[in-house]
């Protein structure tokens, strides 16, 4: 039966106040009431949300809840009387808790009393010895008979059993024989009336005993009490033998009717193990435990009975003082673990309850968190509390939690208890990989090989399991036109970059690319970093000759005046090294010459100059080797031929002069020497036409010859550029044209720059170069005539 029902509401918990009234000594599993539908609760709901039942201060589980229909049945056997005692209304409390969200809903169980025990005295047998000479209208006092059961269930009337003498007299607080007629011992010395106490309850109950009554002679006195009620108070945990209170009675007869002898009337057996009086003094001392949880008061009754067997009664009511001998006890209800660490600020992570079995002041009780963590406690109902967090949550930095719940009451001295509650905080993937370094920069010498390690890149992720794995990818991208995967390779389990082909520093010098270091997490997170590859140098590239051709091409014939002094610009090597650094550093040597202490090379600038001045006795034809070589380690060399002739004129030169030719090829050498003065006559004329027009538009004035030996421009190739002391060339380096007549005074220096006026003659020397080159070889001529002769027209240019 539902009695009452209310609602209420807390800071954070929803509260709802169910009561039933059940009678006690239900069977097991009775059904106490539907507190599904009494809540207006779903029924499915309550598995999901944690239903259970939390009882207040007992030791025992009473009742208990089904899940599947939301019944709350009885678990064990209901006894009012152990539990309330005489108490006149007797509430069993209990709690329904239900999670997410939480609620509380306090229930109160009403027990009722049921006719289930009955009257019953002390004594089977009563005895009493009454004198003779008691008057008619005297009063002896009996024990009540007890009942467990209260209200109407209790005892409510006796009777006595029909006898000449005696009739019974109940007050709210006496059953007493009346004498109604004297007694006669010599008639009946003694008597047997049978007393029945019966209750109220349906069906009724009654409980007997026999008095025993032994007529005597004199004693008309029964002992009387100083007090009706005796109180005393008396502080719990109070140490065996500790004086309660001392009852006293007086009996106004003399000798042994007046010996006045203390017991205990009807007690319980609690009360048996607990207190003894002393017979004669009628000192109550305490024999046992004084617990105030278990009960907070006493009360009992205490005959007093001369020595002939009179009695009379008093009641001794003992309340027990509680005192702080309970520590606070910490229950964990709920707790969800683990955490996830990006739950927001005040979310709940658990329920903690607190209870004290003390009262009053001493079962105040405060709890907190004693150490410096994101977390506290919030306050909901009595004595439970939430367990939220209070900050950011973060588990690279802290990943486990041991919260350590303290609870004090406010009891003198104050009694605390705590309480450990590990947490552990759940990964998310919240963290990038970061490299170690801001970039990486990598060197590797060309011509390395594939597959060599260039360099190794470290990601970290303080992240946990997958969310922490690094993977490492080159990221998409082109290195000189080419894919840059094509160039290197990244291990994706280390970070070690390999290179896929072997580079070559002629053709890049260095160049970057991309690595990204991604997670596994979900979604995953990457970060990227620059690797610089820087290609050094090796030497592996020989000098190359650009002037004079290397032997085996073409032979550069070079005159020297007869009049040149020493120190005289006679001709200049040019060498360019694709290497760079000393490894394009270039040195020049004269291997080997016709007359060694006639000429000489500069170590670094490749210009050959005269150590002396020419004499008549020098050989006209001198042959120089020179060798050019790099810096590097090793060092490589390159070698070519100068072929020098000291005259001031071709016609000087003995091998124009005494060439003879096969009487095959002489009609058509006849024909080429015709052919070649009348193309030489044109080209001449032609170049004097021109000079006279740039002479009209502008005057030049003309420099004497001054030993200089002039490099055709077209023996440079192109895209080189020079770097000062290596012997390479500048892209806007170019030498002078000489024509040479055959005397000193006769030179003329022509400087001109490419332009369109410039154009038409160019064409046609080059177009006399190819007829003259091809002539010369079918007749095989002289070579160092016609060799001469190209290098003429060429440096015309």
């Amino acid at each position: 039966n539902i009695v009452e029902f209310y609602k209420g509401f807390s800071a954070l918990w929803l509260i709802f106040y169910l009561s039933y009234s059940i009678p006690e000594e239900m069977k097991r599993e009775s059904l106490i009431g539907n507190i599904a539908k009494d809540l207006g609760l779903n029924v499915g709901t309550l598995s999901s949300r944690k239903a259970r039942i939390d009882f207040e201060g007992s030791r025992k589980r009473y009742c208990d809840i089904k899940m599947n229909t939301g019944d709350l049945i009885t678990l064990e056997r209901i006894d009012r009387e152990s539990l309330c005692g005489k108490k006149p209304s007797c509430v069993l409390k209990v709690n329904l808790v239900l999670e997410n969200p939480l609620e509380l809903h306090r229930v109160s169980l009403h027990i009722q009393d049921v006719n289930d025990n009955s009257p019953k005295f002390r004594e089977n047998l009563i005895e009493m010895e009454i004198s003779e000479s008691a008057e008619k209208g005297n009063r002896f006092s009996i024990e009540e008979a007890h009942d467990a059961d209260i209200g109407q269930n209790a005892v409510q009337r006796y009777t006595l059993e029909k006898n000449d003498n005696f009739i019974l007299s109940v007050t709210s607080n006496k059953v007493e024989l009346v004498l109604e007629n004297k007694l006669d011992r010599e008639k009946q010395k003694e008597m047997n009336l049978l007393l029945t106490a019966l209750d109220g309850g349906s069906p009724q109950r009654s409980g007997t005993v026999v008095i025993h009554v032994t007529v005597l002679d004199a004693n008309d006195n029964a002992p009387v009490f100083s007090q009706a009620v005796y109180k005393a108070s008396l502080p719990e945990n109070s140490p065996p033998d500790t004086i309660v209170i001392t009852v006293s009675a007086t009996d106004a007869d003399e000798g042994l009717n007046g010996d006045v002898t203390y017991h205990f009337g009807h007690v319980s057996d609690d009360e048996v193990n607990t207190f003894s009086i002393d017979h004669k003094a009628g000192e109550i001392r305490v024999t046992g435990v004084i617990d105030f949880e278990e009960s907070s008061s006493f009360e009992m009754r205490v005959q007093a009975k001369d020595g002939l067997g009179l009695t009379s009664y008093c009641k001794v009511i003992i309340d027990v003082t509680d005192i702080n001998d309970n520590a606070p006890v910490i229950y964990l209800k709920s707790l969800n673990n683990p955490i996830p660490e990006n739950v927001s600020p005040g979310t709940e992570v658990g329920i903690i309850n607190v209870q004290d079995r003390d009262s009053e002041t001493n079962g105040q009780v405060r709890c907190f968190i004693q150490q410096n963590v994101p977390f506290k406690l919030v306050p909901s109902i009595t004595n439970y509390y939430s367990l939220v967090t209070t900050g950011q949550l973060d588990r690279e930095l802290v990943s486990d939690y041991n919260i350590t719940i303290s609870a004090t009451d406010e009891g003198s001295p104050p009694l605390s208890s705590s309480k450990t509650v590990q947490l552990s905080v759940a990964d998310i993937n919240d963290n990038p990989p970061v490299f170690e370094e801001q970039s990486y920069s990598a060197y590797v010498s060309e011509n390395n090989k594939p597959g060599s390690t260039l360099c190794s890149v470290t990601a970290r992720d303080p992240d946990w399991r997958q969310n922490g794995t690094v993977i490492y990818s080159l990221l998409p991208g082109e290195v000189n036109g080419a894919p840059v995967s094509s160039y290197l390779s990244v291990n994706g389990d280390t970070g070690v970059i390999h290179a896929v082909r072997l580079f070559d520093y002629e053709q890049f010098r260095s160049f970057k690319v991309q690595v990204m270091a991604r997670d596994n997490g979900s979604p995953p997170l990457s970060s990227n970093v620059t690797v610089s590859v820087f290609i050094s140098d090796v030497n592996d590239n020989s000098p190359q000759i650009l002037y004079p051709a290397p032997e085996g091409n073409s032979f550069m014939t070079e005159l020297v005046p007869k009049a040149a002094h020493g120190g005289s610009l006679v001709s200049k090597v040019i060498a360019v090294d694709s290497d760079s650094g000393q490894n394009a550093w270039l040195s020049y040597h004269i291997v080997k010459s016709t007359d060694p202490g006639l000429f000489t090379i500069g170590l670094h600038s490749g210009e050959i100059r005269t150590q002396r001045d020419i004499s008549e006795s020098d050989s006209m034809k001198q042959n120089l080797l020179v060798s050019v070589k790099d810096n590097g380690q090793p060092s490589l060399s390159a070698t070519c031929s100068m072929y020098l002739l000291i005259s001031d004129n071709l016609a000087e030169v003995p091998e124009l002069k005494d060439i003879s030719y096969d009487d095959k090829n002489s009609k058509l050498t006849s024909y080429l020497i015709i052919a070649l003065v009348s193309v030489s006559t044109f080209f001449l004329t032609f170049i004097i036409i021109i000079l006279g027009v740039r002479f009209c538009r502008r005057r030049k004035p003309r420099l004497l010859f001054d030993g200089a030996v002039a490099i055709p421009s077209a023996y440079l190739p192109p895209n080189y550029a020079d770097v000062d002391g290596t012997g390479t060339l500048r892209s806007t380096y170019n030498y002078d044209a000489y024509l040479t007549t055959g005397s000193r005074t006769s030179d003329f220096k022509f400087v001109s720059s490419y332009n369109d006026n410039t154009l038409p003659c160019l064409f046609t020397v080059l177009f006399f170069c190819f007829v003259f080159s091809y002539f010369f070889r079918k007749l095989k001529l002289n070579r160092h005539f016609a060799i001469h002769y190209m290098d003429c027209l060429c440096r015309v240019n």
